[in-house]
């Protein structure tokens, strides 16, 4: 067989992408291919057995369609597109999520899808709910809360909350952090199976989940109501009113349901009860509600019978896997504590290592300032001992100093005392000079009144004398060229031999004092140098003694 008849003979595929809610997978799918084909390949790529919760959905014309498992793919109102885009999505939700999701696989999807709802507010939750649900899925994404692992911060990009909530409390986002952490900090210990299950068993409980919410008319031109589908019935709620039902329809009191056109009609199985017929915007709306109503019951029918071989074994497989999965829960947090003790004793080890190391290195830094404090000392000594060497040499300089000042200061003192002494002689010399020129002073005084007199006696002898000449020769005053003095020196008679005698007796009285005052003059000039000799020394003794008390 040739080359080219085998390529004739292969068969014509399409491209598919599946797009789950964290991951994105591409196929190549036969032509012939129906629906259930294509989702029998999917769900064996994930390894998914609980198939029945799931469904293949599509966008056209603005409406989210789910693939038709019997009929072709390429046959259905696909998008024309290449690859075609398909979103694994849960089609039906359950009623309860512990008892019936039996796969991890199957909880993480339902994890995944519930939790991107509550975030794009298809689902609505309370502020403080959100904030625990928020707390679980990081538990389930990073493990046990370490705050030495998981610092201020650590999830600034982890998309936790619903806008809403944001835009409703005037809260930073390290607000919020530190909320989530304080309730992420009290799961230590729960695996991320568990966290995620427990984030489910929250979920489950909210008015909005698990419901499709369709918007009817209970006539043809007004669209006022919205009908929402869910895993226990039928429920009409107020277009402004997704929370509480207006009026409810449990699968096990419907009869039947049917559409024609664009009105459905659901009959209860109480035949007197009254038939509720509404209208949709579409025929397709219709069918859509029919295949998800078909779907939720066939669900709830089967909740309610004995389980199926397959269901018992996977119950059975699960259960085993639970209980694996909780002694290896248990052993790892045996070898976790283990671990942690280890590392705690490791750790307490180190910093015992490291204090004993630390004290070492204090014990030898002390011995080094020890020695270096003894080599110190011991320098120290040897200058002490050197200083004590100089200070006794200086102790006997001083010493010897001292007896030179005291001998100096015994000096000093005899002869303050020879200048007090010869002070007070030449104060007494003093006075007796001073007294001694008063007592001349007023013998000059009275010399110079005797002689005063004296010469006014001789003035008068001389008057007289004329007088008596005039009268014993008058021939005499005819000549007066002749003095009186010339008749003196004659010596005619007694008393003018008397008169010379008493002017020499004056003229030597007067030399005499003449000769005294030069005299006293003379001795007071000496007297006044030996008054400053005498101050000189006194002033040189004083500095001297100043001088020796500074040194003493």
């Amino acid at each position: 067989m040739s080359i080219r008849g085998l390529k004739k003979k292969q068969p014509k595929t399409f491209k598919v992408k599946i797009i789950t809610v964290d991951a994105e997978m591409e196929f190549s799918c036969e032509m012939k291919w129906k629906g259930k084909d294509l989702f029998d390949l999917v769900c064996r790529a994930l390894g998914l057995r609980e198939t029945w919760f799931f469904g293949l959905q599509y966008t056209i014309k603005g409406m989210c369609t789910w693939l038709k498992m019997d009929k072709k793919v390429l046959d259905q109102e696909i998008p024309k597109e290449d690859p075609i885009s398909f979103h694994f999505l849960a089609k039906f939700y359950p009623e309860k999520v512990e008892e019936e999701l039996l796969q991890e696989i199957t909880q993480h999807l339902f994890f995944l899808q519930v939790k991107k709802q509550i975030l794009d507010e298809e689902i609505y939750c309370s502020p403080e709910a959100t904030v625990l649900l928020a707390s679980y899925a990081v538990q389930a994404k990073y493990g046990d809360y370490d705050p030495n692992f998981h610092e201020p911060g650590f999830l600034a990009h982890d998309e936790l909350l619903p806008k809403r909530v944001l835009r409703q409390y005037q809260l930073t986002a390290e607000m919020w952090e530190e909320k989530i952490t304080a309730w992420y900090a009290e799961h230590r210990g729960i695996a991320r199976d568990e966290a995620e299950m427990n984030y489910l068993k929250i979920a489950q409980d909210l008015e909005m989940y698990g419901v499709n919410y369709f918007p009817i008319a209970q006539n043809k031109n007004h669209t006022d109501l919205l009908l929402g589908v869910d895993a226990k019935g039928i429920h009409i709620y107020s277009i402004n009113n997704r929370f509480s039902p207006n009026k409810s329809f449990e699968w096990s009191a419907i009869r039947n349901i049917s559409y024609s056109e664009k009105e459905l009609t659901i009959k209860p199985l109480d035949k007197k009860a009254e038939v509720f017929k509404f209208f949709s915007s579409q025929l397709k709306v219709n069918k859509l509600i029919l295949q998800l109503c078909i779907g939720n019951h066939d669900l709830f029918m089967r909740r309610r019978k004995v389980d199926s071989i397959e269901i018992q074994q996977m119950k059975a497989q699960a259960r085993e896997e639970k209980a694996r999965k909780k002694m290896e829960n248990q052993r790892l947090a045996r070898e976790k504590q283990l671990r942690e003790e280890a590392e705690r004793a490791k750790e307490e080890l180190e910093r015992r290592l490291f204090q004993l190391e630390d004290e070492a290195r204090q014990a030898n830094e002390a011995l080094l300032r020890s020695q270096e404090a003894a080599e110190l000392l011991a320098e120290k000594a040897q200058i002490a001992e050197e200083e004590a060497k100089l200070l006794a040499q200086n102790a006997a300089e001083a010493e010897q100093e001292r007896q030179r000042l005291e001998i100096t200061a015994l000096k000093t003192k005899e002869e303050k005392r020879l200048m007090e002494q010869k002070m007070r002689e030449a104060e007494l010399i003093a006075v007796k000079l001073v007294k001694e020129s008063d007592r001349r002073a007023k013998e000059a005084e009275h010399l110079k009144q005797d002689l005063h007199e004296a010469r006014e006696a001789e003035r008068k002898a001389k008057q007289k004398l004329l007088d008596i000449t005039r009268l014993n020769y008058p021939h005499m005053v005819k000549y007066p060229q002749y003095s009186p003095a010339d008749s003196r020196d004659a010596n005619f008679d007694k008393g003018s031999i008397k008169l010379d005698l008493k002017d020499i007796d004056l003229k030597r009285l007067s030399f005499e004092i003449e000769r005294e005052r030069l005299d006293y003059l003379e001795k007071s000039r000496k007297f006044e140098d030996r008054l400053k000799e005498l101050k000189s020394e006194i002033h040189a003794l004083k500095l001297e003694e100043k001088q020796s008390g500074l040194y003493s």
